[in-house]
């Protein structure tokens, strides 16, 4: 009886670990180049367990957009937390952009989005991509407080950042000064932080990204 929490813990880590494997593999090569094949090479595991855990890829698929979401809006919230009533909307803008930046050290959550998005005409990818893409806008308009243009430009400049991530925008700083100013731009004083964190990210391994 003693054990089974331990063993409840070791099963949901293992998920986890698949999860974050998968969202590697599908930010790489996408939902139709990622196989189950790859991502059970990636975890460490056989492709027979993770069949068995998800029972098919299109499953996993949407487990890896929904914990992608998930992490946005915790992320986010988090940050909604530590306010104190005395913020600006800008100063608000400001707290949850921040608090996004801190998500580009796991590349596959972004990168699985933005595949995730162009199924928008999925009957079953599309519904969930919607609703989540809309709680993220609600928790914004809603829960940080702002007017409803601030939300949205916002989410546009969430979008913008995820494009810079998929062109991996930040490897060419030193090579293309207008690679530099555009994430300066978007950056700020933050620009080198964000290039260190880009670089630091984990890839699929190159076995399963050809």
């Amino acid at each position: 009886m003693n054990d089974a929490p331990e063993r409840r813990s070791s099963s949901d880590d293992t998920r986890e670990h698949i999860l974050a494997a998968a969202a590697l593999v599908f930010g790489e090569r996408g939902f139709a180049g990622g196989t189950t094949d790859a991502i059970a090479k990636t975890a460490g595991v056989s492709q027979a367990y993770v069949v068995r855990l998800f029972g098919s890829k299109q499953e996993l698929f949407l487990a890896v957009i929904e914990r992608a979401y998930a992490r946005i809006t915790d992320t986010f919230r988090d940050g909604i937390a530590h306010f104190d009533g005395t913020e600006d909307i800008v100063s608000r803008t400001d707290a949850l952009g921040e608090a996004y930046v801190t998500l580009i050290k796991d590349r596959g959550i972004l990168l699985s989005l933005m595949h995730a998005f162009t199924l928008g005409h999925d009957a079953h990818v599309g519904p969930v991509v919607r609703q989540r893409f809309l709680e993220i806008y609600r928790v914004v308009r809603d829960e940080a407080g702002v007017d409803a243009d601030t939300a949205t430009r916002f989410m546009a400049s969430g979008m913008f950042i995820n494009t810079l991530m998929a062109l991996r925008m930040a490897d060419v700083v030193d090579a293309e000064p207008d690679a530099r100013e555009l994430l300066t731009c978007v950056w700020g004083d933050s620009t080198e932080a964000v290039v260190a964190l880009t670089a630091n990210a984990p890839t699929a391994p190159e076995s399963v990204r050809r």
